[in-house]
């Protein structure tokens, strides 16, 4: 009786911590671009640049200010379409990082490659943007999503080499 209790069906199985934490990080983000298309979709049949214009006096910012003046300009453009162009995009982002960060939970292979390739494609985006202007939010990212790229990458060809050669473990 005791054999059967030991036996490898019943052991539990370890989690990687890491694929978790990346989870739990892609999980997070979506439902900050769920929120952001929210917002956007209540902005719809309303005057943007009216709206920008209450809360830049609502926090006393100087009307005479270049950046005040440049943000009043840009926000009167927004018009219904474009917010609807950005409420899509946005969520169709949230639904890719739910996506990616569900199979990285249940530790899906399938997973960790469109993370993989989701992760490589934003890499050269973000180091032109630190390399255009240093911020530490843009080096933060740079260094999360590098350390993401490289760590999944390592579990990939890891993978790859076990299945190769078996006896390697």
């Amino acid at each position: 009786m005791t054999e059967t209790m030991t036996s490898p069906m019943l052991k539990p199985r370890h989690r990687n911590r890491w694929l978790t934490l990346i989870a739990a990080f892609k999980l997070s983000q979506a439902l900050l671009f769920i929120a952001v298309g929210v917002g956007a979709l209540r902005l719809l049949h309303k005057d943007v640049g009216d709206l920008v214009w209450q809360l830049a006096e609502h926090l006393r910012f100087n009307p005479e200010s270049r950046f005040v003046n440049f943000i009043l300009d840009k926000s009167a453009l927004i018009d219904d379409h474009i917010l609807r162009r950005i409420g899509a995009g946005v969520f169709i982002y949230a639904a890719l990082d739910i996506i990616e960060g569900t199979g990285l939970y249940l530790e899906k292979v399938w997973a960790e490659y469109l993370t993989l390739a989701i992760t490589a494609s934003f890499l050269p985006w973000e180091i032109f943007e630190v390399m255009r202007r240093v911020t530490w939010i843009r080096l933060a990212l740079l260094v999360v999503n590098t350390l993401v790229f490289f760590y999944l990458l390592k579990i990939v060809v890891e993978r790859g080499k076990q299945r190769r050669d078996p006896e390697a473990e």
